[in-house]
């Protein structure tokens, strides 16, 4: 708003107060409105100026709109001549057959759709411009009657809000978008660091078979850029999740899939009778959740995870030590991999599980794994269960080493665990749990050989044994934070 047509607002509004003063009430109130003036007289003052900013930054922005129009048009006009050549060009060759026409019919649809396109900007164009000369108007719109001073003023505050409500909508959208590109180039980035990754296991591996057929030894080297965990690429300030290179204190580098966040901040708000402020207050929400996600904790690697049945988990000794499936679906990270990651200090295990009926159980562990000389055994300290947690049995009791249909470690004397139930697990008496068991089939396909007994399973501390059919195992270093 300009501040001449300001000024005539307020001295209307003063003209108005000071008709008169018959009685020491009336020129009370006439106090009490005066000021009531004030308020509203610095209110719109203030949100005079912001409309005049952003109208100024609204007609750079449609500066800018015009110029790429222009630009558009100009290269529709060099491909419209072009096509034109091209026209005259398959006249002269009319006769040359079947695929010249043809080539001309694609081109001419080409010439259309740009034709098209360009009428589509032109619209979008004229859009613009007109909302502007609606804001002009309505920025530039005197209030002359000041008997219906105040009644106009609520209306024009109104306006004022609509206008800048669509305003925040365009620039959230905008936002929206932006934060798109950003996600699809960090897939990008994903993707080109998986190939980097599985390249780098490929040539240390290549190295190891050449240096144990030559009979060489050479001390692992470190190198450099590489985190020891997904907790370490957390610390980093990587908060994408997705597969990496990790190299644990001691170890080859290998592939792993990090979850770098726990969970997703949810908020609600309520609907305000003034939309300006509901859209200052939803924006508000979307930045404290941005910042709650990045602050939560995070940085788990996982070592195993169930969920749609396509890797067969029923395998033998050598590939549980060196782990199997893949990272993007299921996968056994190996008894190497996790070692590797469990001597470097102390671990917490998370356990997440869901079974046939969709419950959803969690549980946590102070983790530690031996190597292959003590056949990997697992050691365990449950944490105190609160709140959703439920006490998971994933093992009968702390040392228990690990078994295969190949290697009967378990602690049954007369039964191979692991051929019985399938799969490979640290077995006491085959009874408490086996998250890697055969995947259960629905109730209607279920096969008459596949027992109920060799699914995923696993058992509470009550004694509830239940079908599973999601599994998660993950690990991150234990912190007075998790």
């Amino acid at each position: 708003m300009k501040m001449p047509q300001l000024l005539i607002l307020l001295l209307t509004i003063l003209v108005h107060v000071g008709d008169g003063f018959p009685t020491e009430r009336q020129r009370r109130d006439k106090h009490a409105s005066w000021d009531d003036v004030n308020v509203v007289a610095h209110g719109l003052l203030q949100l005079g100026q912001g409309l005049k900013e952003h109208v100024d930054k609204t007609k750079a922005h449609m500066r800018e709109v015009n110029s790429k129009l222009k630009a558009f048009n100009n290269t529709v006009a060099e491909l419209e001549k072009k096509q034109q050549e091209q026209d005259e060009a398959l006249r002269a060759r009319r006769a040359g057959g079947e695929g010249e026409q043809e080539r001309y019919r694609l081109l001419t649809e080409q010439a259309e759709e740009v034709k098209m396109k360009v009428g589509e900007v032109k619209k979008q164009t004229e859009d613009i411009t007109s909302r502007m000369d609606r804001l002009e108007e309505v920025l530039t719109e005197p209030i002359q009657d000041g008997n219906d001073s105040e009644h106009k003023t609520v209306s024009f505050i109104q306006r004022l809000m609509i206008s800048q409500n669509r305003r925040i909508d365009q620039l959230v959208e905008k936002i929206q978008q932006q934060q798109d590109k950003l996600e699809k180039q960090s897939l990008h980035l994903q993707a080109l660091q998986t190939k980097i990754a599985h390249k780098r296991v490929k040539s240390h591996r290549r190295r190891d078979e050449e240096m144990a057929l030559t009979g060489e030894a050479e001390p692992i080297q470190r190198e450099s850029g590489l985190a020891q965990d997904c907790h370490g690429l957390f610390m980093r300030g990587q908060k994408v999740s997705g597969v990496y290179t990790i190299q644990p204190e001691g170890s080859q580098p290998f592939s792993v899939l990090c979850q770098m966040t726990q969970g997703e901040t949810k908020t609600q708000t309520s609907r305000s009778l003034w939309l300006f402020n509901e859209k200052l207050i939803t924006f508000a929400h979307r930045i404290n959740s941005t910042i709650a996600d990045l602050c939560s904790e995070g940085g788990w690697t996982i070592i195993q995870k169930r969920l749609d049945g396509s890797q067969n988990f029923n395998q033998l000794w050598e590939s549980y030590k060196n782990g199997f499936g893949s990272l993007n679906g299921e996968f056994w990270l190996g008894l190497d991999n996790i070692h590797s990651l469990s001597k470097q200090g102390q671990y917490i295990l998370q356990v997440e599980l869901s079974d046939e009926a969709g419950q959803q159980r969690e549980a946590r562990y102070k983790f530690q794994l031996d190597g292959e000389e003590k056949m990997f055994a697992l050691h365990l300290e449950q944490e105190s269960p609160s709140g959703v947690q439920e006490d998971i049995v994933i093992a009968g009791a702390s040392g228990l080493p690990f078994s295969t249909a190949d290697r009967d470690n378990d602690l049954a004397a007369d039964i191979n665990c692991a051929q019985t139930l399938s799969g490979g697990w640290w077995f006491s008496s085959c009874g408490e749990s086996n998250l890697n068991g055969k995947f259960p089939r629905r109730p209607g396909q279920l096969r008459k050989h596949q027992s109920g007994r060799q699914s995923m399973f696993w058992t509470t501390r009550a004694g509830q044994s239940s079908s599973l059919r999601t599994t998660l195992l993950k690990i991150a270093p234990a912190s007075k934070n998790r």
